[in-house]
């Protein structure tokens, strides 16, 4: 069996040879880079099971790089964790909001880092079975089309297909980030429903311990931005100082 291909951008020698040996020790295969640019090259090669990106890097911002990679081929479905010096929370909230499966700040534990590793690709490898598993749609146009929509539950201007993971707005199919997507599928599920903060990360978040109140504020607000480029309605109904529900038809 091929030991996952792990990217490590990281431009401090020593904290690059721990990681690097961590990694290996527990049986993957790490690829260290110095640079962004040498990252960016490295990915359009061959897409990783996983990257891990420092920040602060000597050419570019570590946002931007993931930025960057998320345009490459296989840039969106690779998990990303960001391993940083800058442990502020709104810069938390950017690294979460941008799409990064984690955020682990220096100094860190190469154990812990090990252990979330392993649990994003477990997560990653369940997601990618049940992606496999789901039939294959028929065309609209065809008799048949009502096969597709057998999972559907409507609210609204929405249409959510669970065993999809797909939302529809006004017809048109979402590209939700994965946190987007549990987000808005909770508030369809219960329109009308208060849910506060806490219980949304209760939730959707894996470990919602080592989230905050404004993850959860990012997130909405790219979901809104989503929501506003199909039409110009705002469905979600936040209360100040609560949190958010889906407004009902």
């Amino acid at each position: 069996m091929t030991a996952p291909r792990i990217l490590v951008v990281e431009d401090e020698a020593g904290i690059a040879e721990t990681i690097d040996y961590a990694l290996a020790s527990e049986g993957f295969a790490p690829e260290v880079c110095a640079t962004a640019r040498q990252a960016i090259d490295r990915f359009a090669a061959a897409p990783p099971a996983l990257a891990i990106l420092d920040v602060g890097l000597p050419d570019m911002n570590g946002f931007d790089l993931l930025r960057r990679l998320q345009e490459l081929p296989g840039g969106r479905v690779a998990p990303v964790v960001f391993l940083t010096a800058r442990a502020s929370e709104i810069d938390r909230v950017v690294g979460l909001e941008l799409g990064a499966d984690d955020y682990i700040a220096k100094p860190f534990s190469p154990r812990e880092l090990v252990a979330r590793v392993r649990t994003i690709l477990r997560r990653s490898q369940r997601a990618s079975v049940a992606a496999e598993t789901v039939p294959v749609a028929a065309p609209e146009n065809t008799s048949s089309s009502a096969i597709k929509n057998e999972a559907d539950r409507r609210c609204g201007a929405f249409t959510l297909n669970e065993e999809r993971r797909l939302i529809r707005y006004h017809g048109q199919a979402l590209e939700l980030s994965r946190y987007e997507y549990g987000l808005l599928a909770t508030l369809i599920q219960r329109p009308g429903r208060v849910f506060t903060r806490d219980e949304l990360l209760e939730l959707v978040w894996d470990d919602p311990g080592e989230s905050f109140d404004r993850t959860v504020d990012a997130h909405v607000k790219t979901l809104r931005a989503k929501l506003r480029a199909v039409a110009a309605d705002d469905p979600i109904r936040t209360l100040r100082g609560v949190g958010y529900a889906l407004r009902e038809a």
